[in-house]
C-alpha cells in the first residue's frame, strides 16, 4: 500500500538525525522521533510503520504522526512534540485574578500574622470569591511567574 506521507530525507537531514541518535544528548522523545524518521526513510531502510512501532516501542499512530509532520511542517516540527491547540485545563487565574492575587499578597497580612503564607493567600482568594477553589501551589507558581519577590515582601 502506498503511504500518503513518504519520508525522503536529504543527506544533511540524515546526518543531523544520525548525530542526534548517536550522541544521545537530546530528549528521549526527540531521539525516538529521529529513529522513526531514519527507519522510515525511502532512501534508507524504508521499514513498514508496524515494524518501526515495534522496534522503537511506540504506538503506530506516533509513527504516522511523525511522518506526517515531517512532510507537512518540516524536520524541526517532526522532532518536537505536537503543541496543544487548547490546554487540557484552563488556567485558574487569568490576568485580572492574578492582579488581585498580587495586590492581596502586597497588602497587610491578617491580624496576628507577620506575613502572608501561600495557604492564607489561597484561602483568602476563595473567601473573596475570586476563584471557587485554588491550591497553595497554584498561588506559588503564579507568584513565582510574576517575579513577586521583586514587587514586595516575600511570602513564606
Amino acid at each position: 500500500m502506498q503511504k500518503k506521507y513518504s519520508v525522503r530525507l536529504i543527506s544533511e537531514e540524515r546526518t543531523e538525525l544520525e548525530a542526534m541518535v548517536t550522541k544521545g544528548k537530546a530528549a528521549a522523545y526527540k531521539i525516538k522521533h529521529a529513529n522513526i524518521l531514519l527507519a522510515a526513510d525511502v532512501n534508507g531502510p524504508a521499514w513498514p510503520d508496524r515494524q518501526i512501532a515495534e522496534a522503537f516501542s511506540c504506538h503506530l499512530g506516533t509513527v504516522e504522526n511523525v511522518r506526517r509532520r515531517l512532510v507537512l511542517e518540516g524536520l524541526t516540527a517532526a522532532l518536537e512534540r505536537k503543541k496543544q491547540v487548547q490546554p487540557s485545563h484552563p488556567p485558574k487565574l487569568d490576568g485580572k485574578k492574578e492582579a488581585r492575587l498580587i495586590a492581596l499578597a502586597c497588602s497587610q497580612p491578617p491580624e496576628g500574622r507577620d506575613r502572608w503564607t501561600l495557604k492564607l493567600l489561597a484561602e483568602r482568594l476563595v473567601a473573596l470569591e475570586v476563584v471557587d477553589a485554588i491550591s497553595d501551589q497554584t498561588v506559588r507558581r503564579t507568584l513565582k511567574k510574576t517575579n513577586y519577590g521583586r514587587i514586595c515582601r516575600s511570602v513564606g
